[in-house]
């Protein structure tokens, strides 16, 4: 399985971080190994002084497809879940500088927070969810899936063009403004709704 990330889809993020708006949606993958296993802490590597945390919507792939039609893209998962994204900002800065790959800030072991899953079918409406993260209590990042600037099925179809999906597959749809920087002890909680997705403690 792979994790196929979706990069500057919420256009407060894109300002926060001082990038352009993109014409298509940006892609990257982390490999299997970068899943932070069930009931760890998140440890921050040694190789940077300035991980963010980024809280997503995701999306479980259940069938396998390819050049898929936004039309029927919505055959093609059934749950929907949450988590982080996390990001080693200050390597991530310097690779964009040269024009080089983020998998080292993205990628690193550890570095997908994937918590628990919704049936689709409890949503009224999946380009209407909200959804938020807490740090030590504080709420720091409040998404809804309305403000997307590509929504979930059109993102199927896009990825589904260059990447064949397969079951098991996880797609993270984008963070939404309020990234900010982990240290040791910090406590993140997810929510979708009022439905408490993931707790974490940073190391």
């Amino acid at each position: 399985m792979k994790l196929i990330c979706i990069g500057r889809n919420y256009t407060k993020h894109i300002e926060e971080l001082q990038n352009e708006k993109p014409d298509d949606p940006v892609i990257f993958i982390k490999p299997d190994t970068a899943i932070l296993l069930k009931k760890q802490p998140f440890f921050i590597p040694d190789f940077s002084d300035d991980v963010h945390y980024e809280v997503e919507i995701l999306i479980k792939i259940n069938r396998v497809g390819k050049h898929i039609d936004k039309k029927f893209a919505h055959k093609y998962y059934k749950e929907i879940g949450l988590g982080i994204d996390f990001t080693a900002r200050d390597l991530q800065s310097k690779l964009k500088a040269k024009g080089l790959p983020w998998e080292k800030a993205k990628a690193f072991d550890g570095a997908a927070v994937i918590g628990k899953w919704i049936d689709k079918k409890e949503f009224d409406n999946i380009d209407n969810i909200e959804f938020s993260l807490k740090k030590n209590e504080e709420i720091v990042q409040k998404g809804n899936t309305s403000h997307m600037l590509w929504k979930i099925d059109e993102i199927i179809e896009y990825v589904s063009k260059y990447f064949t999906l397969k079951i098991g597959d996880i797609i993270f749809t984008g963070t939404p403004a309020g990234v900010g920087k982990v240290i040791a002890n910090d406590k993140l909680k997810g929510f979708i709704e009022d439905k408490d997705m993931f707790s974490i403690t940073v190391k």
